[in-house]
């Protein structure tokens, strides 16, 4: 009997079924186990956090996180439906001893999950009061919380981040608001979550520009709004650089959804910003594929334009379905993926002290709280699989010398000073005029995605 068949075909005798009006707590931790069943999809047939790929195990590779916001505060609700997903621990409340529970639940799954991070923002793990104080003492007792059970687990915060958009008073921007008042609350916020990522360790801190757009240029002064952010970010440098926080600054691209344009549109245009207003030095990106294909690029594009200019930071681990064209959020399935995210991770040498972000949330139809488990294993497992290609492509250097090949003309002679930049208009005329018209040369898409399928 399959582990998926409907509870009237003897439940009693499925594993999986037993599990699925219950949390996780009631499972032990999952295994590696590389001769599991197909239907075991309770421990990991790829992952084995040991292993060692290219002179590091595979944990190192692989620094996955489990993120706060959509795997224990998602409800299933989406823009065209109302939520679906009721949690046993959560009782409907903004209590502070409903958020303690919650986070007891997370770290719990957490460790039987076995990763090694954690981010989330900070309207995710405490309810926000009616002043900006009352706020602030709420994160403060989470934030005890947080602390001991990051002593008990050994897990470590990977990142955290400021919620800049959900509140009413974001409705037109937080560090692009045309609201100065507004401005300096974001300010303020951002500053005690610094203090909160001090405390707590964290190895970097993400800032995502939900509301940071425009519906309409008729009511926005571009310029003004992109020149406030960038004084924004150099207050927060010089805050960072004040209180000794260590951690890496990683700006996170998206063109749109729920801005019509957001400034961080895309990997390049953020790179671009940070230049124009000499912030590269202290920010890299946080890059998101699914938000890379809303901006009508591949899967991985983002990653590999980020990591060619060295500002590859972290990477929200993440899918979309194309065919629907808004920011879904899903669990990474696809090896294909995983292996072309992996070989720029292994080209780079590695993420740290960035990671494999799991920025994912199930399906709302996938209800039961098992699901929960069961996607974040499916998703290491993928992106193991991926690793072990990714490995085997460096490792061959076949794709690598083919891609070489494509620019041999640029290692010698008037191409070899074309690449360095010293060449002039003056010799690219005369090398014409004595060799005439070029030789067309096959670019071989079709081989080189050939040769790619036969490593997965």
């Amino acid at each position: 009997m399959s582990s998926f068949a409907p509870a009237s075909e003897k439940a009693e005798s499925s594993k999986l079924a037993a599990l699925v009006t219950t949390y996780p707590l009631d499972i032990k931790k999952i295994p590696f186990n590389p001769t599991a069943k197909v239907d075991d999809v309770l421990s990991f047939r790829y992952y084995n956090e040991s292993e060692i790929i290219m002179e590091k195990p595979m944990h190192e590779w692989l620094r996955f996180s489990v993120c706060y916001w959509h795997t224990f505060r998602g409800t299933g609700a989406d823009p065209f439906g109302f939520p679906t997903l009721v949690r046993p621990w959560d009782d409907g409340t903004d209590s502070i001893e409903n958020a303690e529970r919650r986070m007891r639940v997370a770290f719990d799954f957490m460790s039987k999950l076995g990763v090694k991070y954690w981010t989330f923002h900070d309207r995710d793990i405490a309810p926000e009061g009616k002043t900006l104080a009352e706020t602030n003492s709420n994160l403060d007792r989470l934030v005890e919380l947080a602390s001991q059970l990051q002593s008990e687990t050994g897990i470590k915060l990977l990142w955290n981040t400021c919620n800049l958009f959900a509140h009413p008073r974001y409705s037109n921007g937080a560090a692009t608001n045309a609201d100065a008042h507004v401005v300096a609350y974001a300010a303020a916020q951002v500053k005690k979550s610094l203090e909160i990522g001090k405390k707590l360790g964290a190895e970097n801190f993400v800032f995502w520009g939900g509301r940071e757009g425009y519906h309409t240029l008729l009511n926005t002064n571009v310029r003004q709004e992109l020149d406030n952010m960038a004084n924004f970010f150099k207050m927060v440098v010089a805050y960072k650089k004040k209180i000794g926080f260590t951690g890496q600054f990683l700006i996170e691209p998206k063109p749109k959804e729920p801005s019509k344009h957001q400034y961080d549109y895309d990997a390049m245009t953020v790179i671009a910003f940070l230049k124009t207003y000499d912030l590269d030095k202290d920010f890299k990106l946080n890059i998101e594929p699914n938000h890379t294909t809303l901006a009508g690029h591949c899967h991985e594009h983002d990653v590999v334009m980020a990591s060619a200019y060295n500002m590859l930071g972290s990477i929200d681990s993440n899918t979309g379905s194309p065919d629907l064209g808004w920011d879904t959020d899903q669990f990474p399935m696809d090896v294909k993926n995983a292996a072309m995210i992996m070989q720029t991770v292994l080209q780079q040498g590695g993420l740290a002290p960035g990671g494999l972000n799991f920025d994912c949330k199930v399906r709302r139809e996938s209800s039961d709280v098992i699901d929960m488990m069961i996607a974040h294993v499916g998703a290491m497992d993928c992106f193991a699989r991926g690793l072990r290609v990714a490995a085997q492509i460096c490792h061959d250097g076949l794709l690598e010398n083919m891609k070489r090949e494509r620019y041999l003309s640029f290692a010698n002679g008037l191409g070899d000073k074309i690449r360095r930049g010293i060449a002039t208009l003056e010799e690219c005329d005369a090398y014409v005029n004595e060799n005439g018209e070029p030789t067309k040369i096959s670019g071989r898409q079709e081989m080189f995605e050939s040769v790619l399928n036969r490593y997965l």
